[in-house]
């Protein structure tokens, strides 16, 4: 059972930083989709960032683009996820994603390859 565990959110002021990192445990195979969502009040969950671990083929959503860098270890199998230049618009509770390989082209764009989810860490950037 693929378990994922959240941690690093937190308050922080417009332009500054914090690094989430997401905890994996269950994932047998060393290709696996692995990525961030967030949901902000009101809005519909979107996928930010996303990895696909056999390829180390990645993906930025165009609003983090420039500012979100995806790091993997496989040794520990953890995917952090470091914010920098945060944005009010970047508030929102943030999930730690994954999900196997199915066959198709590899795209770690695709939401729904994302399968198994965390609790979430809220992420909370004020003006």
């Amino acid at each position: 059972q693929v378990q994922l565990v959240e941690s690093g959110g937190g308050s922080v002021q417009a332009g500054g930083a914090l690094r989430l990192s997401c905890a994996a445990s269950g994932v047998t195979s060393s290709s696996y989709y692995m990525g961030w969502f967030r949901q902000g009040s009101g809005k519909e969950r979107e996928l930010v960032a996303g990895i696909f671990t056999g390829g180390c083929i990645a993906y930025y959503a165009d609003p983090v683009k420039g500012r979100f860098t995806l790091s993997r270890s496989s040794a520990k199998n953890t995917l952090d996820l470091q914010m920098n230049s945060l944005k009010p618009e970047d508030t929102a509770m943030y999930y730690c994603a994954a999900g196997p390989p199915s066959f198709g082209p590899i795209e770690p764009s695709s939401a729904t390859n994302y399968q198994h989810w965390g609790q979430g860490t809220q992420v909370t950037v004020s003006s």
